[in-house]
């Protein structure tokens, strides 16, 4: 088995870059949803996707995701212009290089938390083995449920069934995460505790993490936020470690092409 992905800190350029993407919807009616989105993620950032309900969001993590194609402009993700990709390659490729933690757990009711946590590595491999389970047991054990292993994923609270989600995210160690709305379905403790463990992982494995999120709360602690309204960044804004706003560029990073990282961008840049 191919060993999962070594995320470094070192690696040079963006894990993730848009340029000019945009998508419509529709056949005789076209509607444009996103309109020219540029936009570079670096390795280890933890940014923030924020923006009001039918502004794009959605439809840009789905882009970004590869679990849609854009109707023009390019997605390059860990170096590969992903529009180069038939659909099967397009399918390995976002099963090896991205995480997912979606508002809903999506965890197989009928399987043990350790074989919802193997499910990424056994589509990579095709059967299981030891090493594998000891992987998805190292990650429970890291999200605090060392007691669950052998429990069904039904007989959890939703708290406990969202950090296996984290787990299941993170067995191929892949160089970007995708979360939306991961804390949407729990209280406030319970959404604390899922945002810290995303944190703790993208601070230990220096992977690139997008989470959408309507909790300004929760935004604030990124050190990164990008606002999307009407299909186009209305801004982004890098932080220091202390909160503080960075200038253009941020520490040592080079600007979001979209413009001025740190500053408002004006529609349609």
């Amino acid at each position: 088995m191919a060993e999962p992905n070594q995320v470094s800190a070192d690696l040079a350029g963006p894990i993730l870059r848009l340029e000019g993407v945009r998508k419509s919807f529709g056949k005789k009616v076209i509607t444009e949803v996103l309109h020219g989105i540029d936009l570079a993620v670096q390795p280890g950032e933890f940014v923030a996707m924020v923006g009001p309900s039918g502004a794009g969001k959605s439809t840009l993590l789905n882009l970004v995701g590869l679990l849609d194609r854009p109707t023009s402009g390019r997605i390059f993700l860990d170096g590969t212009d992903t529009s180069t990709l038939d659909d099967a390659g397009l399918t390995r490729f976002r099963g090896e290089k991205i995480g997912f933690v979606f508002q809903h757990h999506h965890l197989l009711p009928a399987f043990t938390t350790l074989e919802n946590v193997m499910m990424p590595l056994l589509v990579h491999r095709g059967s299981p083995d030891d090493e594998m389970r000891e992987r998805a047991r190292q990650l429970l054990v890291r999200v605090g449920l060392e007691d669950k292993i052998g429990a069904m994923a039904s007989d959890l609270s939703g708290g406990q069934q969202q950090r296996v989600a984290v787990a299941r995210a993170l067995a191929m160690h892949p160089p970007l995460v995708l979360a939306d709305e991961p804390t949407g379905n729990l209280d406030t403790h319970a959404a604390d505790q899922v945002f810290d463990l995303l944190r703790e992982f993208n601070q230990e494995y220096r992977g690139a993490f997008v989470i959408v999120t309507h909790d300004t709360r929760l935004a604030s602690r990124c050190d990164r936020i990008v606002a999307i309204v009407d299909g186009v960044i209305e801004s982004d804004v890098r932080k220091n470690p202390e909160g503080a706003v960075l200038p253009p560029g941020g520490a040592g990073v080079p600007p979001n092409p979209a413009g001025t990282s740190g500053e408002p961008l004006t529609p349609g840049a």
